[in-house]
């Protein structure tokens, strides 16, 4: 046995490099063939997320059908952005008032106050507003003060000088008052309601001095301006009437 393996040790040893190395390479071989296969994985798909779905955007009828604006009137979009009026005035001021309708006189001055009217207006304006209520309790004496300085921070106040001639003819001073009437008269030449408010007066005072068809004149003239002047209509109504009749 040991004889054996002495003549296989030799016949081996005898055996040349590229006999062992064939060797090698085939048991090498035999074990790669036998090891199991290896498995193949499929590289992983990338989920591509679905398109969002986005909402109908309306569409716009044609330039052409779509209505257009309609434009602001003068006198609204001056009302709203704090303008003075258009020319022209509102339609109330334009219109003749019906007969016995109520005039500018009664209504506050001060509503003639905007933020275009001069300052020294604006402080006359005051002074008489406030001279006319005095006027309305009888304070004659502290009404007049008060018309008296109106016209001396603004003489051209018309308002002033009217109200200076009616308290004049309240207090029996009828003369005094239509000197003053006179001085209205010029300054309201663009004024219908107060035009006729002069000739109004201007005809109490007439016939208070007894001067009746001249008073029927000036309650005429008054009615043609405006013939819903009141005082017009009760001083023509008391001629009318037959104990003050004027003369032919």
């Amino acid at each position: 046995m040991d004889r054996k393996r002495m003549l296989f040790a030799q016949r081996r040893a005898r055996r040349p490099a590229g006999c062992r190395a064939g060797s090698l390479f085939l048991a090498l071989a035999v074990s790669a063939a036998c090891a199991p296969p290896a498995t193949h994985r499929a590289p992983p798909r990338l989920s591509t997320p679905a398109p969002s779905a986005e909402a109908p955007r309306a569409s716009l009828p044609p330039a052409e059908t779509r209505p257009a604006p309609e434009p602001a009137k003068p006198l609204e979009k001056a009302r709203k952005e704090n303008l003075p009026a258009p020319p022209g005035g509102t339609p109330e001021a334009r219109r003749t008032p019906a007969p016995g309708e109520a005039l500018p006189e009664d209504s506050s001055l001060i509503a003639k106050i905007s933020p275009q009217t001069p300052p020294r207006r604006a402080a006359s304006l005051r002074l008489t507003e406030e001279g006319r209520k005095l006027l309305a309790r009888e304070d004659y004496t502290r009404a007049l003060a008060s018309f008296e300085r109106s016209i001396a921070i603004d003489a051209t106040n018309p308002y002033s000088y009217y109200y200076l001639a009616k308290t004049h003819y309240q207090q029996g001073r009828y003369q005094e008052s239509l000197n003053f009437l006179d001085v209205a008269e010029s300054r309201f030449a663009e004024d219908p309601y107060w035009l006729a408010e002069t000739w109004a007066l201007r005809g109490e005072n007439f016939r208070a001095l007894g001067f009746l068809q001249r008073a029927e004149s000036s309650y005429a003239r008054a009615l043609k301006i405006n013939p819903g002047s009141r005082t017009a209509l009760q001083g023509m109504n008391r001629l009318r009437a037959g104990s003050e009749r004027a003369p032919r």
